[in-house]
């Protein structure tokens, strides 16, 4: 597997919808709308989602996450001088489970553990990506609602290290 990360671009915004949208499947599947009424809901909280993090990360990183030239998700984070805080990473379904994340995960376990800083994630309590922040070292510190605060100190244990790098590209 080849992969890399590259900027957003504005060519980008239909894969971003869609991103988006497969991350509220369970639950656009629980409610009695038409087609039309959910994915006018989704554009509704896509663009509230978006607008969110702007204003609360404006000097976020948002960039989408490539494997042989095609991009395939979504990674945005946020580095700060006392954290590094991961506000979203959505793999495309056909994609996950292939150690990808764990290789996005520990590029930025080594950039923070380089600076000293613990690394944050809000995982909601459904999530199943929450055992691979887990194995990574992540422990939850904080519930907010539907989702829990992780958080993994600066230096904790070892991500995968070099050869974890060599995997993934």
């Amino acid at each position: 597997m080849n992969f890399s990360t590259r900027p957003v671009e504005a060519s980008d915004d239909v894969l971003l919808f869609d991103l988006y949208s497969s991350t509220r499947e369970f639950e656009m599947a629980q409610v009695p709308w038409t087609m039309g009424q959910k994915v006018s809901f989704l554009r509704m909280q896509f663009a509230a989602q978006a607008s969110s993090y702007a204003a609360s990360h404006p000097g976020a990183s948002h960039e989408m996450i490539c494997v042989d030239g095609k991009a395939v998700g979504r990674i945005y984070w946020d580095r700060s001088p006392e954290t590094l805080d991961i506000l979203d990473i959505t793999i495309a379904r056909e994609c996950r489970n292939r150690g990808l994340g764990s290789c996005l995960l520990e590029r930025l376990i080594s950039e923070a553990d380089g600076a000293g800083i613990p690394l944050r994630i809000y995982i909601e309590h459904f999530n199943p990506s929450a055992s691979l922040f887990r194995r990574l070292g992540f422990r939850p510190v904080a519930t907010e609602g539907f989702r829990q605060l992780y958080v993994r100190k600066a230096g904790y244990g070892k991500a995968g290290g070099t050869e974890a790098f060599r995997r993934c590209g």
